[in-house]
């Protein structure tokens, strides 16, 4: 998993890497952890799955959107412990997976319904449009620019908004802000970033089933994985995450409850 390079004097927190260096060292160590955690996750998205599924095939979408609010609030856990653990790891918090998964869960439980509603609403929406225009005929190239772009957009924001989800007590007006701010600042890493993602799930979608024997393996946890090595040292920068958090071991817990305050 080292990309077949020496990585013996790369695995230690105090050696820590930068660039592809970094990217290289996080999945040399932790990708056995990574795919163990992706279980937990995929496993919260059962659920939305088969909601969304059922909404698909009986072209129902007063189905769809119940399903997809609840089945998304449901998928939304697993998607904060994702997050949450690969932030860890980003960090050098090598703490177990099942301490990890606990600890998440019991942090992040309230915060990731509504965030994991709306994404899980939009997805269904996406899906459900995208086969209905496919029955019908209807698939254009200018209504898959739209869809493309409003994906984009939607991935640019939520791939911001997850990581202040399991790291920050905010309100969500807060974490908005944010999202705008640091897109202001580092345009073409966060576009970067949404674009690869766009593109991956779009190939695992137009070739299945065969990329569904992928899933035990990749999942969701990779292309994650890589959106968070493309972004870590911007976040970092900019929430001072690993300041606050060892702020947050060596004393009192700051208000806001995660180790962070809010960004501005």
């Amino acid at each position: 998993m080292g990309l077949f390079f020496p990585m013996d004097d790369e695995r230690r927190p105090e050696g820590r890497r930068h660039g592809f260096a970094r990217y290289r060292q996080l999945l040399e160590r932790d990708w056995k952890a990574y795919i163990l955690t992706d279980f937990i996750a995929l496993a919260t998205f059962i659920p939305y799955g088969l909601g969304v599924l059922y909404a698909v095939l009986t072209e129902s979408s007063l189905v769809l959107i119940p399903v997809s609010l609840i089945g998304g609030a449901i998928a939304g856990q697993g998607i904060a412990v994702m997050y949450d653990f690969l932030l860890r790891r980003a960090r050098d918090d090598l703490m177990a997976v099942g301490a990890a998964f606990k600890k998440s869960l019991r942090q992040n439980f309230r915060a990731a319904l509504l965030p994991g509603a709306v994404e899980g609403l939009f997805v269904g929406l996406v899906i459900f449009s995208g086969f209905v225009m496919w029955r019908t005929g209807r698939i254009t190239a200018l209504n898959v620019a739209v869809f493309a772009v409003a994906v984009v957009v939607f991935t640019m924001v939520f791939d911001l908004l997850w990581p202040q989800v399991v790291l920050f007590e905010q309100r969500p007006a807060v974490r908005l802000k944010n999202c705008a701010l640091f897109i202001l600042q580092n345009p073409w890493r966060v576009l970067g970033g949404a674009v690869l993602q766009t593109a991956w799930w779009a190939v695992t979608f137009l070739f299945m089933p065969w990329t569904a024997f992928l899933a035990p393996f990749l999942g969701v946890w990779y292309i994650l994985f890589v959106t968070v090595c493309l972004k870590y040292d911007a976040l970092d920068g900019a929430f001072q995450i690993e300041a606050q958090i060892s702020a947050k071991n060596a004393g009192p817990a700051p208000e806001n409850g995660k180790g962070a305050d809010d960004h501005d």
